[in-house]
């Protein structure tokens, strides 16, 4: 594959990868454009009351997933204050500030716009971006083009899979047009699915409803984002030593640690939960409270749905259960509405190498940002794919040929398949810190443990037995960053920080002095009679 110099980039897309597109293009020199649909920037994660139409929503009560330090970009740390999971309105803050500082909207347009190849293409690598404003259309040359529009933009809505749907009486939606549980005060609801919006949505509406039913049709394993002694999950998981041991242990006792690990905070098979399939084979559930609901009856976990009546579903065990409403959990297709000819991009797996660029291409001038399902956050991934990209797109790195590309995808493929089940929610799992270290290796800005022993011992441990941030990717090469160092050696303060908001003040402190004096007095005290008798029992 011939590699090509460009300029100008069309970044599509102003949600979390698309911003950290814009700031990576403007970083390297090049020109980006920016193009959103919506009338705002922060894509999934901002909140409005309803749904536009054809966008993803979420839910006012929805919260992060990953903590701070392990989703902040790269060279923005979150401020200390912040708490370690955010509410959506906060990473909303949060994005609107890094937008802010390094002077990003005035790049977008907040434009619907569709986009192709030029004529030319095989020889120029160039695009035709077109914009529609007042029913008149523009159209715009594009020397690169960089699709950040995320993989959540169409829902997925099963209806023929639910025989008698139709003639369901009651209201049935999708989780992305769910908002407050307020319509569902004293209803009976069935939630089908048990992803995390699935098990967030069925909790938050079983605090008002008469009653709540989970369908699940395998189960899942359910974890918590408080891990041991307190720490955020990710945290205490995602580093470098465990990622080491990884390695070298044996697929099998992972998920047996796993699971019993799970199965201590509460019994999976108990609680109608135990799936078939091992933890690493699919991707596990995030939920702080479900076992809690499950346990109050506020929510009843039930099988698949075989059937809908009137008023009623029936459940594949045969129980039947009168009820109002239906939430459809039960995910999100991959779709690219704008690319009007996408024949020649992608075949039909939509193979990507790394998951970042179609090998078919004749010129590697359009790439796909953020489109991976990490076990872990999407920002650092993101973001380090677009370092990636531009480096490419400048010439200064350069891709393997079509067959070299083609022979990774399917070795990676198979590697998948021995672990995971078949499924297009893990057909793009990747594992944050080996997808992470593969990237930044592309790059030349994977940080180098051996060589940190030598001139910043402290810094080494931190990177090797503390969280795996993106800090650690701004150490040297490409796009250096003075501040990472201090970054990762201030990490746990900014962890601890928004916990620690109540001072402890303690007694006189056991260890002291005279805690020891008192120790030591009692002891010879205790021994003396003791003694004594040990004495006369021997004369």
């Amino acid at each position: 594959m011939r590699d090509v110099k460009v300029r100008k980039i069309a970044v599509i897309g102003a949600g979390l990868s698309g911003l950290g597109a814009i700031k990576c293009c403007l970083e390297e020199g090049l020109e980006p454009v920016c193009f959103e649909k919506s009338n705002d920037i922060g894509g999934l994660w901002r909140y409005e009351d309803s749904s536009e139409s054809g966008c993803p929503g979420i839910y006012k009560s929805l919260t992060c997933n990953t903590s701070k330090e392990m989703t902040a970009f790269s060279d923005y740390p979150f401020p200390d204050h912040y708490p370690n999971y955010l509410h959506n309105s906060k990473m909303m803050e949060y994005l609107r500030m890094y937008a802010r500082h390094f002077g990003l909207v005035q790049h977008i347009q907040f434009l619907v716009c569709s986009v192709r190849k030029r004529l030319d293409f095989s020889t120029s690598g160039q695009w035709d971006v077109v914009v529609e404003t007042n029913g008149k259309q523009k159209s715009h040359i594009f020397d690169g083009i960089m699709i950040c529009s995320g993989q959540y933009t169409e829902k997925y809505l099963p209806l023929q899979d639910f025989s008698g749907i139709q003639k369901f009486r009651g209201r049935y939606l999708h989780s992305w047009e769910y908002k407050k549980p307020d319509e569902f005060v004293g209803k009976r609801v069935v939630v089908i699915g048990i992803g995390n919006s699935g098990a967030d949505v069925a909790g938050e509406i079983s605090r008002v409803a008469e009653q709540v039913f989970l369908s699940t049709r395998q189960g899942s394993w359910i974890w918590n984002r408080v891990w041991d002694n307190g720490n955020p999950i990710d945290v205490t998981l995602f580093t470098h030593y465990n990622s080491t041991v990884q390695k070298f242990c044996p697929t099998f006792l992972i998920n047996r640690w796993m699971e019993n690990k799970l199965n201590a905070k509460f019994n999976h098979a108990n609680y109608g939960l135990q799936p078939k399939h091992r933890f690493l084979s699919y991707q596990a559930t995030m939920s702080d409270d479900l076992a809690n609901h499950i346990i109050t009856g506020r929510v009843v976990v039930k099988p698949n749905v075989k059937e809908f009546t009137i008023t009623s579903v029936i459940f594949d065990d045969g129980t039947e259960e009168s009820i109002d409403a239906v939430v459809f959990a039960t995910g999100y297709t991959f779709s690219l509405p704008f690319l009007e000819d996408d024949s020649g991009i992608l075949d039909s797996q939509r193979s990507m190498f790394k998951f970042v660029f179609p090998p078919q291409l004749e010129k590697p001038t359009l790439a796909f940002i953020g489109l991976v399902q990490p076990v872990g956050a999407i920002i650092p991934i993101s973001e380090l794919q677009s370092r990636w990209v531009v480096s490419i797109f400048k010439g200064l790195k350069k891709l393997p040929s079509e067959r070299d590309m083609m022979a990774d995808i399917t070795r990676k493929r198979k590697e998948l398949a021995k672990i995971v089940l078949e499924s297009p929610r893990v057909s793009r799992r990747v594992q944050y810190i080996e997808y992470m270290d593969e990237i930044a290796s592309e790059l030349g800005v994977k940080p180098s443990l051996f060589t940190l022993l030598f001139w910043d011992a402290k810094l080494a441990k931190e990177i090797f037995y503390g969280p795996c941030t993106s800090y650690q990717y701004r150490l040297q090469g490409p796009g250096k960053w003075s501040g990472s160092r201090k970054a990762i050696l201030t990490q746990r303060d900014r962890i601890l920080k928004p916990l620690k908001t109540r001072m402890l003040t303690t007694s006189e402190s056991p260890s002291s002095s005279r805690f020891w004096v008192r120790c030591i007095f009692a002891v010879i005290c205790l021994s003396v009679p003791i003694l004594g008798i040990m004495q006369m029992t021997c004369n």
